[in-house]
């Protein structure tokens, strides 16, 4: 039998090991586990509900209740470097997982059995100029999906006037549209992956025409809800992502994707230092995006060689790595373990600026048993002997 975990015992070790990193005098590697909502919902043992994607989705009811039962569970089930036992306070945000950008646009939303949902394009050859001849989108829709995110935005913040959750008070977080996934995967979900490629080499002024587009309505539509919430709405650091570029050469993302990066950054981080989540096959673009974004945080997937990244860009870069998610899913323990020994030997500690991840998202079906293998083997081999490290500026996370 698995021994009782002392949650007071493993929080103040948590807390000393981020003081420790934040301070650049680390103790060891921290480790971080990302468990979204696919993961609960698509594991009949931590759903008895059987709430499905589209239920979450499409009630606010279900999408509050399966947050907050989700932040229990990890909070007494995913030992890492995060706080566990009870919380003074949790928090249920709008989610509508990785399609909100494409469905702002007014892509239409399709769900499946037993998977994440999608979007479907609405670029197709025959109304390829269909968003050009719409005019730029309304930062707040008046129907759509996006015009019910806002409206369970306004029922999360009435209920967590009156309600709290296991003695806890409940706070609301945002609502997607705040940010970007990112203008080129933006772009792949509007017109098809396999399309914009081809429009990119073969209709290079339409694929110009339509980057220019987006990004002019997603920095109107980052300024409008940064106002409506209350937030600063002008920025010298940033962060965001665009997975899609993993398709390009380090050629076609300098020509292609880049001045469309720089405008983002221009009038959101000015200044930096800025972040950005790339998931894939990725690594050949990062040190151009570190060197012309000012990048000093990458959050990454799989594959990366992290020995070689850390080598290419700096002791002083923060980031975030892990195995190969196929094996921190299937295992065996034996083979993660090994896994994560090698991430940490490679080389990418140098400097204390690293954080062991799940490889960006906890794959449905992963057993504990393997996030506890990726932790043991941490505080095992991700100990620093006595390095020694300079203040530097902290990233936006």
């Amino acid at each position: 039998m698995t021994a009782p975990i002392d949650f007071a015992r493993h929080n103040e070790e948590v807390q000393r090991i981020w003081q420790a990193y934040h301070d650049r005098k680390p103790i060891r590697v921290p480790m971080n586990v990302n468990v979204s909502a696919r993961y609960t919902l698509l594991n009949r043992d931590l759903n008895p509900a059987g709430y499905t994607f589209k239920s979450f989705i499409s009630n606010p009811d279900v999408m509050w209740c399966h947050q907050l039962d989700r932040q229990w569970w990890i909070r007494h089930n995913v030992v890492c470097d995060q706080p566990m036992g009870p919380a003074d306070a949790w928090t249920v945000s709008v989610d509508l997982q990785n399609s909100y950008e494409a469905l702002w646009f007014g892509c239409p939303l399709e769900f499946w059995d037993d998977q994440c949902p999608d979007t479907r394009p609405i670029l197709t050859d025959d109304r390829k100029r269909a968003l050009f001849d719409a005019g730029l989108p309304e930062p707040f829709p008046a129907s759509g999906w996006m015009a019910r995110a806002w409206d369970y935005y306004e029922q999360f913040k009435a209920r967590a006037q009156t309600e709290e959750f296991h003695g806890a008070p409940i706070r609301v977080g945002g609502v997607p549209g705040a940010g970007t996934d990112g203008p080129f995967t933006a772009a792949c979900g509007l017109r098809g992956g396999t399309e914009l490629m081809i429009d990119m080499l073969t209709d290079t002024d339409y694929y110009m025409e339509l980057m220019d587009f987006i990004v002019t309505a997603t920095i109107r539509r980052i300024r409008a809800y940064r106002e409506r919430l209350g937030q600063a709405v002008e920025s010298e650091a940033w962060g965001f992502a665009d997975d899609s570029v993993q398709m390009l050469s380090v050629a076609q993302y300098e020509t292609y994707v880049l001045p469309f990066h720089r405008r983002l950054c221009d009038e959101f981080g000015r200044k930096g230092p800025n972040s950005i989540h790339l998931c894939g096959n990725v690594q050949r673009l990062l040190p151009v995006i570190q060197r012309e974004l000012n990048i000093q945080a990458f959050d990454t997937g799989f594959p990366v060689d992290h020995g070689a990244l850390r080598k290419a860009l700096g002791p002083d870069v923060q980031i975030y790595g892990g195995p190969h998610v196929g094996i921190t899913h299937a295992g065996p323990p034996e083979r993660l373990r090994e896994e994560v020994r090698r991430v940490l030997q490679s080389g990418v500690m140098e400097g204390g600026r690293f954080i062991l991840h799940e490889g960006n998202n906890l794959p449905p079906g992963t057993p504990l048993e393997h996030i506890a293998v990726m932790y043991d083997t941490c505080k095992e081999y991700g100990v620093y002997g006595g390095v020694e490290t300079r203040d530097r500026p902290q990233f936006p996370t």
